[in-house]
């Protein structure tokens, strides 16, 4: 049986770091899902203005504070990537990109808004041809030929990982660095430089439409840095690009709870902080609620 925590974090800008700071001042069982280097939008930050106590700091500095903060509170962030989450009644199953299972009973999303607009089809085929996760549908393409589509470059492991179970793969990088493979694997991975555009087939997806060429196929591998809520948490309701919630931070879900630029604009840090700790705090009144066990 995994371990049950009593709050999930998935997000590790402002809103997630808050919420898990104040949810580990209430003593909570918690684990935070996000990148051990925070957000890249507060890394780039030229300056900061509006975060009181902080007047024209660099975003690289408030960076190092939220990162020695969480160090002091002896907060840990799991560098996993959540491609699902279930509601299962009492609680919550989240399968990461590693095809990893984890329990919690309460889920606070507090991932941005940089999972990026599905390409047309995209939807339509999840599930039949189009995956987000090379470790848990690898084995479906066994012998088979696959597409890769990577928003970063920490992908390359994913693609190589495929290239040791699939046929061929065709990886198309949307990042600017350099694409390397070890040479165990390089010869069954084609480069591709191009923009991805739509998705096409008729029982299941077969075929990548890229600006300059197409590309005929067996699956389509969408590798992003987060996945947009409605492909995260089936059911969850929308508006716009982003969970609606309420004052409380709550979704239509109980004991989920969404905070900071997924919960809609303004995109602001001190507002997606402020969001983290009133989630966290509603998910403190959540858990309150809940009786017994899972």
């Amino acid at each position: 049986m995994s371990e049950l925590y009593d709050v999930a974090v998935i997000g590790t800008g402002p809103a997630g770091v808050s919420a898990a700071i104040t949810l580990k001042i209430r003593n909570k069982k918690i684990i935070l899902f996000g990148s051990a280097s925070l957000s890249e939008k507060i890394e780039k930050a030229h300056e900061i203005n509006n975060y009181p106590g902080f007047p024209a700091i660099k975003g690289s500095e408030l960076q190092s504070k939220l990162l020695e903060h969480l160090k002091q509170m002896k907060i840990d962030i799991t560098e996993k990537s959540i491609t699902s989450v279930y509601p299962m009644g009492k609680y919550f199953s989240m399968i990461s990109n590693k095809n990893e299972i984890f329990e919690s009973k309460t889920v606070i999303i507090a991932t941005g808004v940089n999972f990026g607009k599905p390409y047309a089809g995209e939807s339509e085929f999840l599930g039949r041809g189009v995956s987000y996760c090379a470790t848990c549908d690898a084995p479906l393409y066994k012998g088979k030929s696959v597409a890769v589509i990577a928003a970063s470059k920490k992908e390359e492991e994913e693609a190589a990982f495929l290239a040791e179970v699939v046929q061929s793969v065709t990886y198309i990088p949307l990042y600017k660095e350099d694409v390397s493979f070890a040479d165990s694997v390089s010869d069954k991975i084609k480069v591709i430089h191009d923009v991805p555009v739509s998705i096409q087939g008729e029982m299941k997806a077969n075929k990548l439409i890229l600006k300059n060429q197409e590309i005929v196929t067996d699956g389509i591998f969408i590798l992003r840095d987060s996945v947009a809520p409605s492909q995260l948490i089936q059911g969850i309701q929308m508006e716009n690009n982003h969970i609606s919630v309420n004052r409380k931070l709550e979704t239509n879900i109980p004991g989920l709870f969404a905070c900071g630029d997924i919960a809609g604009t303004p995109y602001q840090y001190i507002k997606s902080a402020g969001e983290g700790n009133v989630a966290a705090l509603s998910a403190v009144n959540y858990l309150s609620s809940l009786g017994g066990n899972k």
